[in-house]
């Protein structure tokens, strides 16, 4: 009996196994699932034909279809969001350049801005600096001003420091880069750093005028000391040549001797001129000096000085007394010391010998002209040691100690006479004692 196409479904010779297996294959064709055979095996339907696979490759194709679906997603998604991705990913770029580009373009700004600050600060540096160094000149040159003086004292000034500072970056050079967020780059804080820096160098110029206002000042205070001792000894000597009863115009200095003499020209009255306080006070304290000196020098001519050294004993005063060879009153015209035959006699103002041999009574005496109508005498002397029109100066010797002439032993018989009139030299011994530390 013919038979048709075998279908592939159709049982085989052992019809009891199969029969189990197309029932199973029945039953996954209903769920369309693929079967599990009882040997771990996978079999499909489909069209009516069995596919049978194991279970390695069964799930090699299940994954190899899982990439391929996800690789399917993702190329599909990419080319569907392809130019919004890009553009985003443009316009980010895009934005974080122009902020890097603004950040730089900040920090080279503030860069250029402290450079600046920099060097205006450097320049008021130096105009302080140079304000110090013409302050310390002024100080200085002040300082020799009154070394010149009389009486010259420690002055002192402050030596000023090494002029230092930090060079500027030069003109044009571009700032050295440094990464954005280095805490140690001097865009880190550089406000703080100006401060701190600005902060030193004006504490080290305050104290440099510190320094050289304590100096101005004790040279303001030394010239104010030196005034008023000059004007303190003026008024001493005005004083005591008073006391004297001598008007202190009419005593004029002894003429210049030596290098002195060359001097002269016409008189030229001070212009007035604008100076600073200490430059009043350097012409004020001239001024007293000139006049102290110009006082000093007219007393040179005053008989203030012993004319014996140490301090000779008077055995005869000023005026009345018993004659000591008459034994009857008389005035005498000058003062016994008592001295040793060759004690030195020295004259006790300067001035030009007009009598200098044996005088009567004086015995051996020696007269000095001592210019404005003073003149004093020295007699009983044993020696004498100048000569008449002989210039002589205070202190000099013009003889020795003797007992010549009318005199009951030695002794030096001095005296003291304003235009040839005798008058007490002990008031003119009185008033040397008085100027001691001055004359």
């Amino acid at each position: 009996m013919p038979h048709g196409p075998r279908s592939p479904y159709q049982a085989s010779r052992h019809p009891a196994p199969h029969a189990q297996a197309r029932a199973d294959l029945r039953s996954a064709a209903v769920g369309k699932q693929p079967a599990q055979l009882a040997g771990g095996d996978y079999t499909f339907l489909h069209g009516g034909r069995q596919v049978r696979i194991g279970p390695v490759a069964f799930w090699i194709v299940v994954g190899t279809l899982v990439i391929m679906a996800a690789w399917s997603i993702t190329t599909a998604t990419y080319f569907a969001f392809h130019d919004d991705v890009l553009t985003r990913l443009v316009a980010r770029e895009a934005e974080m350049q122009f902020g890097y580009e603004d950040r730089i373009a900040e920090l080279r700004a503030q860069i250029d801005r402290l450079s600046s600050r920099q060097l205006l600060d450097q320049e008021q540096y130096e105009q302080k600096l140079d304000q110090v160094s013409r302050r310390q000149a002024t100080l200085e040159s002040r300082a020799a001003a009154l070394s010149a003086l009389s009486d010259p004292s420690i002055t002192g000034s402050i030596k000023l420091p090494a002029r230092t500072s930090t060079p500027a970056p030069p003109h044009g050079a571009p700032p050295k880069p440094s990464p954005l967020g280095d805490a140690s780059s001097p865009a880190a804080d550089p406000a703080t750093r100006r401060l701190a820096i600005s902060g030193e160098i004006e504490n080290r110029l305050a104290g440099l005028q510190a320094s050289l206002d304590r100096v101005e000042a004790r040279h303001r205070a030394m010239l104010s000391a030196l005034e008023e001792a000059y004007r303190a000894k003026a008024r001493r000597m005005r004083g005591v040549i008073a006391d004297l009863g001598i008007d202190a115009k009419k005593i004029a200095p002894p003429p210049k001797t030596g290098a002195d003499r060359g001097m002269g020209g016409p008189f030229v009255a001070l212009p007035p001129f604008s100076a600073t306080t200490f430059d009043k006070q350097l012409y004020s304290v001239k001024i007293a000096r000139a006049e102290l000196e110009q006082l000093s020098r007219s007393l040179v001519s005053l008989p203030l000085h012993k004319p014996i050294t140490g301090e000779p004993e008077v055995v005869s005063g000023f005026g009345v007394r018993i004659d000591p060879f008459l034994s009857k009153p008389a005035m005498h015209t000058g003062l016994d010391l008592r001295a040793e035959i060759g004690d030195p006699v020295l004259a006790t103002a300067s001035g030009t010998v007009t009598i200098a041999g044996w005088t009567g009574g004086y015995g051996k005496m020696v007269e000095i002209d001592h210019g404005n109508g003073f003149a004093t005498r020295y007699g009983h002397m044993s020696e004498i040691d100048v000569k008449v029109g002989q210039q002589v100066k205070l202190g000099e010797t013009l003889g020795k100690v003797g007992t010549t002439g009318r005199s009951t032993g030695p002794h030096l018989h001095y005296e003291t006479r304003i235009d040839g009139e005798p008058v007490d030299p002990q008031k003119f011994l009185t008033a040397g004692t008085k100027l001691a530390d001055t004359l």
